[in-house]
């Protein structure tokens, strides 16, 4: 099972954009969620095609299980 946490903010053009991380620690603090969000947006540190990250809107942890099928 993998898990990820999405950052998700939204752009200058008003879209969302999700920043995927790997393994997040367990258990996520929200408190730390946010400040590295808003560290993200003071810093400018990513730029979509919409333009620069502007506002939070949310975070998440998603897990995907993979179950492969064998052929015969």
């Amino acid at each position: 099972m993998a898990k990820k946490i999405e950052l998700i903010f939204k752009n200058e053009i008003g879209r969302n954009v999700t920043i995927s991380l790997d393994d997040p620690i367990k258990p996520v603090d929200p408190g730390k969620v946010s400040l590295v969000m808003d560290l993200v947006l003071a810093q400018g540190a990513f730029v979509s095609s919409g333009g620069f990250l502007v506002s939070k809107v949310g975070a998440r942890v998603v897990e995907r299980n993979v179950d492969q099928i064998q052929m015969v």
